[in-house]
């Protein structure tokens, strides 16, 4: 009994040593004073292990000791096994910044720093800007009709969007742009969102563009030529980076400059014959500018002694010769502008460098730094945006479409994708929210970048389909009154691109993560690289602290212990705990992943994407635990809360149990598991009780649809297109009244005081009228209000012929132009 007794006290000793990473000695003292205790209590062989123990740690723990025998092994194993860091890495992993993503890496999250940086919201001149110019805006767009004809925004549309400066969102107000603020922009392209050609019209030329290439790098001159006008739409910015043979892979872009002399404007300059073909540019049919990235070099050795200069950017004018631009793709589901552009022995001088020729080379640097903040806002807020809407739309419908005498909103196959949908709204607008609030604070979040981009997309899709399912026929038959059909059929386009889902899945999060966000493996590498060894050692040993460490957290904190989280409401501590539970374990898993597969891990794609999971799973709770704890909680919110915040844990559980389960060494699934999942998985799915309230409440004129589904277009002006939203908030207002007289009419037709061949609303209503069941004005009221619902509930039809295009001439042209001319 004493030596159990004995063992368990040296246990939580070391554990809490541990825990706190409190170092070696700390731990050397727990063994030794257990190791004399053993000894003075008549257990002399545990107490001399104990002490042997200590002495070992001394040995491999004391940095005197160490650095003599054992540091420069190991220095020399890493040597061997860390991954080869490319050039074109170095300069991905070295963009943009950390923050969150690094407090949730290290396994002991510090709250204050996410807590401290509020959401102080946007100016009154922004807000003022989404609810007027965004509003009218959204009202002269009809998404049937630019679906169906695939041509493009009104004109009218174009030089509204001009006139206001939609275009120049992010351009200073010095250069004639508007100035707004991250979370500005995103509130204007979730607005936007109602139609994707719309938000992606707007987004694109406020993100990874010649906008904000030319104001980090632009030329003084440049910025005061090009800025004004691309702020009021005298030019219309694309950006050719993507081509045939390199999509994602963007080093590997096959188009050339080689710097030469040659003629320009009458006079022989030294400048850049390009030679490229770039594929699905966004506004390339229209655009007045193009950005061109291209791997440029110097045979002639015209610049200095370097040939291979690198990728490069510069801004050429459409009119440039030998530049063919204008054609079109097809894009699935929204026709924006997006185009093939095509260029042969294409000279311009140096000037159009973007930044000039002291930027020649940088071009891969510039990409991914504005990366690292452009992919945070556009498809993300398209993607939150679309959510808005999406739930508004479907629980609007859900609410007045009846079946079997009752809202199919009551229906419990109906309540479950409902509260699904209001779950991924919620958290989206919280994600999106707060790290735009990070931007303007002055961070660079590369990786939430990439969190963002793959999860809210994924969301969204989800969220359409659910939402599309709810609709059934109503749905999945197109034409004017279809607000959603083609929203869903868009989805792939922002799964595709800025980064195919996949590749950002299983390549980017954790990839660059491991690296970017760990507290000591940059410094690990930094040492390998210069060869350092005490540098290493340093590094090293803190790793392993942080291992031992996070071990300890990951284990004492599954049982409720430590991990405190204070700041926080009562309803939210225990999910700060959590997250603090969950990410020790992350970090722990993630560096027992990197020590056990070493560089092989980059090939190992399906266990890195499970190492993504639960990093984005947790940054995404963590952001919609922050936007419940600044902001007031609506009725009904609090059950939202406990549902997204459930789902999202169990998502990251479930990452950590698969990644254990897919480990190549078993043995170290097992203790892993062990470790970090003790209890098993303390999370699963919601409960049906929080399904249903939710579900009622989004279908509802409720406080807490009205927060959702906030900074929309929700209004329905005169001469504006048809606004289906509005329309199902106002029939929403008018459902407590008319849900009892439902029940009324259907009663009274079951006891017989309605004509038996009373079977359609209308004539229920009219006999109920008649025979003094309802009272006259009730009538009235349930005709308009049954006249609205059939209005929303009906679908398009057409002539005949109505999609049958005129057979175009083709006498005298070939296979591939009569192709092209159809």
């Amino acid at each position: 009994m004493t030596q159990i007794i004995l063992i368990l006290v040296a246990l939580a000793g070391l554990l809490t040593v541990m825990a706190r990473e409190a170092g070696a000695l700390a731990a050397i003292g727990v063994l030794a004073v257990t190791g004399l205790i053993g000894l003075g209590v008549d257990a002399p062989i545990l107490g001399s292990l104990l002490l042997i123990a200590a002495a070992l740690v001394a040995i491999c723990g004391l940095p005197a000791l160490r650095t003599k025998w054992l540091s420069p092994r190991l220095f020399d194993m890493f040597k061997k096994v860390s991954p080869k860091v490319s050039a074109t890495e170095k300069v991905a992993l070295e963009a943009g910044t950390v923050f969150w993503d690094a407090e949730l890496f290290s396994g002991k999250p510090q709250w204050d720093t996410l807590t401290a940086q509020r959401n102080d919201g946007i100016s009154s001149e922004e807000q003022a800007f989404i609810d007027q110019q965004c509003s009218i805006a959204c009202g002269m767009t009809n998404s049937w009709e630019i679906a169906r004809e695939r041509a493009d925004l009104p004109a009218e549309l174009w030089e509204f969007l001009k006139r206001e400066k939609f275009f120049g969102m992010i351009i200073p107000k010095q250069y004639g742009g508007l100035g707004f603020s991250a979370k500005a922009q995103s509130l204007v392209l979730q607005k936007l969102a109602v139609n994707e050609t719309l938000m992606v019209t707007v987004g694109v030329p406020n993100s990874l563009g010649p906008g904000e290439l030319l104001l980090k790098y632009g030329s003084e001159e440049q910025k005061d030529f090009y800025l004004p006008r691309l702020a009021d739409g005298r030019e219309i910015p694309c950006f050719g980076l993507t081509g045939p043979r390199a999509g994602s892979d963007a080093t590997s872009i096959p188009d050339t400059g080689i710097v030469c002399r040659d003629m320009h404007e009458g006079e022989e300059v030294v400048g850049i014959r390009l030679n490229f073909e770039k594929r699905w540019i966004t506004l390339a049919p229209v655009a007045t500018v193009v950005g061109l990235a291209f791997r440029m070099f110097d045979p002639e050795h015209l610049l200095g002694d370097v040939e291979d200069i690198g990728i490069s950017c510069a801004l050429i004018p459409r009119d440039t010769d030998g530049m063919d631009i204008g054609r079109r793709h097809h894009p699935i589901g929204a026709p924006f502008m997006n185009g093939p552009i095509f260029g042969k022995d294409v000279f311009i001088p140096l000037s159009y460098l973007i930044g000039g020729q002291e930027m020649a080379g940088q071009g891969w640097k510039m990409l991914v730094e504005c990366l690292s903040v452009g992919r945070c806002i556009t498809l993300p807020s398209g993607s939150a945006g679309i959510s808005r809407y999406a739930l508004g739309w479907s629980a609007g419908f859900a609410r007045v479409r009846r079946q079997f005498n009752l809202p199919v909103a009551e229906m419990e196959g109906v309540q479950e994708p409902l509260a699904r949908m209001a779950a991924m709204n919620y958290i989206s607008q919280a994600a999106v929210l707060h790290t735009a609030n990070m931007i303007d604070n002055g961070h660079k979040p590369a990786v939430p970048s990439a969190i963002l981009k793959s999860q809210l997309t994924e969301m969204a899709r989800s969220l359409l389909a659910d939402g599309m399912d709810i609709h059934g026929g109503r749905g999945v038959t197109l034409g004017p009154r279809n607000y959603i059909g083609v929203a869903y059929a868009g989805t792939p386009v922002s799964i595709t691109v800025e980064g195919a889902n996949i590749m950002t899945r299983n390549l980017m999060i954790f990839g660059q993560g491991a690296i970017r966000c760990h507290p000591y493996v940059l410094d690990e590498l930094a040492a390998k690289d210069a060869d350092d060894l005490n540098a290493f050692d340093s590094a090293f040993f803190s790793h392993a602290g942080l291992i031992f460490g996070n071990a300890a957290r990951a284990f004492t904190q599954s049982f409720g212990i430590g991990g405190k989280a204070s700041g926080f409401d009562a309803i939210a501590t225990p999910y700060a705990r959590h997250i603090n539970r969950v990410s020790a374990a992350f970090s722990l898993s993630a560096d027992a992943a990197m020590a056990s597969l070493g560089a092989s891990l980059k090939a190992r794609e399906m266990l890195s994407a499970r190492l993504g999971d639960v990093l984005s799973n947790l940054y995404l709770a963590s952001l919609t635990l922050k936007q419940w704890h600044e902001t007031e909680a609506t009725e009904h919110e609090e059950a939202l809360f406990h549902y997204s915040m459930q789902w999202l844990l169990h998502r990251a559980e479930t990452a950590l149990d698969e990644l254990f389960a897919n480990l190549p060494n078993r043995a170290l699934g097992t203790i892993l598991r062990v470790i970090a999942l003790p209890r098993g998985r303390q999370f699963a799915m919601p409960k049906d009780t929080l399904t249903r309230e939710i579900a009622r409440a989004v279908s509802t004129d409720s406080a807490l649809r009205t927060k959702l589904t906030a900074n929309t277009w929700d209004v329905q002006d005169e001469g504006q297109q048809d606004n289906a939203l509005a329309r199902y908030n106002a029939l929403l207002k008018d459902y407590p009244r008319a849900e009892p007289i439902y029940k009324t009419l259907a009663k009274a037709y079951h006891k017989g005081e309605i004509p038996a061949d009373a079977l359609s609303p209308e004539e229920r209503i009219e006999a109920a009228v008649e025979a003094g069941i309802l009272s006259g004005e009730d009538g009235d009221f349930m005709r308009t209000f049954e006249a609205e619902v059939l209005d929303m509930l009906t679908v398009d039809h057409f002539e005949f012929d109505a999609f049958v295009r005129q057979t175009m001439s083709t006498e005298g042209t070939s296979s591939n132009e009569q192709q092209n001319a159809a």
